[in-house]
């Protein structure tokens, strides 16, 4: 673990490094990570994310009986990660009519790097 997280530290350094941030650009990009760990954070998107990438396409109805969230609460979940990119969704029109809904490439990249700092978080607390 300890080389894992001395490689993305040295390759954090080279990327901002190379990027010479002034205060403004350093600004803008603090911000945006902090909406990205603000919708990330919410109760149930890291748990969606983590479902789609195990079970690839996934129903509504199979998300709800997973997570045993309401209805209302997931449809708006699910709203607000396809907006910012983070899941596809998918009509089949059938009959009968399907929901899937799918990890884009941004929702997979951020599960491959949540997974491991969730594992070193939970590792730590115990």
């Amino acid at each position: 673990m300890k080389s894992n997280l001395e490689g993305i530290e040295q390759t954090l350094q080279q990327i901002f490094g190379a990027q010479k941030l002034g205060l403004e650009e350093l600004r803008e990009t603090i911000r945006g990570l902090e909406e990205s760990f603000d919708l990330l954070s919410q109760k149930w998107n890291l748990q969606i994310l983590y479902i789609l990438f195990l079970r690839e396409t996934t129903g509504f109805g199979e998300l709800k009986k997973i997570l045993r969230a309401n209805s209302r609460t997931l449809s708006d979940k699910l709203k607000m990660l396809n907006q910012n990119g983070y899941i596809l969704r998918s009509v089949d029109e059938g009959p009968p009519l399907r929901v899937g809904y799918s990890l884009t490439a941004r929702g997979r990249n951020t599960v491959l790097l949540a997974l491991p700092f969730l594992y070193y978080s939970s590792s730590n607390l115990t």
